[in-house]
Parts: C-alpha cells; structure tokens; sequence
C-alpha cells in the first residue's frame, strides 16, 4: 500500500466560519464537501467514529475495526481509503496490521462549521 503524502493546511477553526456566520466561499465549500462527502456513507462515518472515539492512543488497528461490520475485509479498506483520500485519517502500516488515526485539527474544524451561536442568555 504507497504511503499517500497530504498537505496539512492550517486547520484552525478561524478559516471556517460556522454555518450561520457567513456564506461560504467557493474554495472552503469544497474542502468542506470532501469531508461531508466522505462522511456520507453509514460505514464510513462508523468507521469515523470508531476511529475518533479511541482514548489515549488515539489510534486503532484495522484488526478492531474489521469484526464490528458485516462486510469484507477489502470491503472496509476501500471505506477507510475514502477515508483517508478525504483528508480526515491517517495510517501507518506497522508488520501485518495497519493503525489509522483522525489528523489533528479535523473534528475540531467540522464541529465549528456546524455550531451555531446560542441566544444571549439562553440556556444550554
């Protein structure tokens, strides 16, 4: 499996206004499209989950991921290249197995997009 090179852009939530703050641009629109996009699919926002939900380590191996679905195994290895051609994982292969992580600064970016400001003195 070729080891894919990413470019890393500065993921601060400031670059992404939320969702109510302002109209998108045509370029943040298509970045955020990609992610929305590969996040679409049932398995792959599962997979997604699982992936993000890890504790310390912050990472899993595709051995964990693989029994928690009915499907095959090139099946959830296509899922988790969309994945990762989406720019919202990241992998390394260590011997047999192959460990996947969310790349820093993605769930922080999406959650801003999609916050909403609450009303002065509203409750939470």
């Amino acid at each position: 499996m070729p080891k894919q090179e990413l470019e890393i852009i500065d993921q601060d939530a400031a670059c992404c206004p939320a969702l109510s703050a302002a109209p998108l641009g045509e370029d943040e629109a298509g970045e955020l499209a990609k992610f929305f996009k590969a996040l679409g699919d049932p398995v792959r926002l599962r997979l997604m989950s699982m992936i993000a939900s890890r504790g310390e380590s912050g990472e899993v191996c595709v051995c964990e991921l693989t029994p928690a679905f009915d499907l095959s195994q090139p099946t959830i290895s296509h899922h988790l290249k969309l994945l990762r051609q989406a720019g919202l994982i990241d992998c390394q292969r260590r011997g047999t197995w192959v460990y996947y992580w969310v790349l820093p600064g993605v769930l922080d970016r999406l959650a801003a997009f999609l916050a909403t400001p609450q009303a002065a003195g509203a409750d939470a």
